[in-house]
C-alpha cells in the first residue's frame, strides 16, 4: 500500500527517451538524459528541450548526468564505448574521463558532482556485456573521484553500483549497490578518501534499489527497479513504503531468475499492467522544494507529486543552469 495515493502521481513531460536520472530545479524544470545522445528538460510548464551531441563518432547512451560548475553537461556513458563526457550546449562533446589506471573505463552507470566540486562517478560493473553481473556471486563494481588533484578509485568489489551522492553535510558519500540491495555509506576524509563502509539501508527480496534523494528532515528515498516501490527512510532508520505499484507475478518471476543466475535484458524491459516501468530515480524541485519527481526505464515522460516532506537543496542549483 502506497503513503502517496497513485492517482496524485501525474505524468509530465512528454516525447522523453529513457529519462533515468532526474535533477530538479528550484524553477520547476527538469533536467533528464536523452537516450538518444544527450540531455533534455522537461519546463516548469511542461514543454521539452533536447541537446544532442553533435557527431560523437561512437554510440552515446547516456544514464546518469549532471552538471559542471560553468553549467557544462556531464554525461555518464552506458554504451559499451564507457567513459564519462562533457557536453556544451551547442552539442560539443569532449572526453571528462575515458580511463583509470591504464585501462579503458567501462560503460559508466551515474556521475554527481558535490559542494566541493568534487566528481564521483560510478561504474556497476568491469563485466561486458554487463548483463553478466545481473547475479548473486558478482561483486566488480567501483567509484571513483576526480577532483582538482587528480583521479582516483575510491570504492571498489561493490554489489553493482548505481546511484552515488554526497548527504547534505558532506561528512558522507552514499552509494547504493543494486544487485547487493544494499545502501552503503562511507564517510569522508582527507583529501576526498573514503573510510570503511557501513550498511545504511539493507533491503529484503523484491527490492533492486536504484536511485535516492535526500530530504529536509535528514530522511532518505531511495527507488527499486522492477518492484516500482519507493521507501523512505527517516533520520532514525525507520523505513516505509511510500510508493508501491507491483506486478507481483512478474517480480517473482525476475526473482527467480537472479537467483538462478540467469537474469538478462528482458527481465528489465517492460513490466506487464503497470504504468510505472522500472522506477529508477527521484529528486525535489519548486520553489519550496517540495516537488518530487521520478525517473524510469520505459517511460516517454516523468512523473511528478507533491511530497509531504521538502527535499534538501542541491549543489548545482547555484550553477549557471540553461
Amino acid at each position: 500500500m502506497s503513503i502517496i495515493p497513485l492517482p496524485s502521481i501525474v505524468p509530465f513531460g512528454h516525447g522523453l527517451a529513457r529519462p533515468e536520472c532526474v535533477l530538479p530545479t528550484p524553477s520547476g524544470d527538469v533536467f533528464v538524459p536523452d537516450w538518444r545522445g544527450g540531455v533534455g528538460v522537461v519546463r516548469a510548464d511542461g514543454s521539452t528541450q533536447t541537446w544532442l551531441a553533435r557527431e560523437p563518432g561512437f554510440e552515446l547512451r547516456p544514464n546518469g548526468i549532471a552538471f559542471l560548475p560553468n553549467g557544462d553537461f556531464l554525461i555518464a556513458n552506458l554504451s559499451d564505448h564507457g567513459g564519462v563526457w562533457r557536453m556544451d550546449r551547442q552539442g560539443n562533446l569532449t572526453p571528462f574521463l575515458t580511463e583509470i589506471a591504464g585501462a579503458p573505463l567501462p560503460p559508466a552507470n551515474f556521475v554527481y558532482v558535490d559542494e566541493a566540486e568534487r566528481v564521483w562517478i560510478t561504474v556497476s560493473t568491469r563485466q561486458m556485456p554487463r548483463q553478466k553481473a545481473w547475479r548473486p556471486d558478482v561483486a566488480d563494481g567501483f567509484v571513483i573521484m576526480v577532483d582538482r588533484t587528480g583521479t582516483r578509485l575510491v570504492a571498489d568489489d561493490l554489489h553493482y553500483t548505481n546511484e552515488a551522492r554526497t548527504d547534505p553535510s558532506g561528512r558522507f558519500l552514499y552509494v547504493v549497490e543494486t544487485f547487493g540491495r544494499r545502501l552503503l555509506r562511507y564517510p569522508i576524509v582527507a583529501d576526498g578518501a573514503l573510510g570503511a563502509p557501513e550498511i545504511a539501508l539493507q533491503m529484503d527480496q523484491g527490492a533492486l534499489p536504484d536511485g535516492f534523494a535526500f530530504d529536509a528532515e535528514g530522511g532518505i528515498w531511495i527507488t527499486s527497479l522492477v518492484s516500482n516501490r519507493i521507501l523512505r527512510i527517516d533520520r532514525n532508520g525507520h523505513s516505509e513504503v511510500m510508493i508501491a505499484e507491483t506486478n507481483e507475478e512478474h517480480l517473482a518471476a525476475v526473482e527467480r531468475a537472479f537467483a538462478d543466475g540467469v537474469m538478462d535484458r528482458s527481465h528489465l524491459g517492460p513490466i506487464p499492467g503497470t504504468r510505472f516501468q522500472h522506477l529508477t530515480s527521484i529528486g525535489f524541485g519548486g520553489p519550496d522544494s517540495r516537488e518530487a519527481y521520478l525517473g524510469s526505464l520505459h517511460a516517454d515522460c516523468i512523473y511528478r507529486f507533491t511530497s509531504p516532506v521538502a527535499g534538501a537543496p542541491l549543489p548545482y542549483w547555484s550553477f549557471p543552469l540553461p
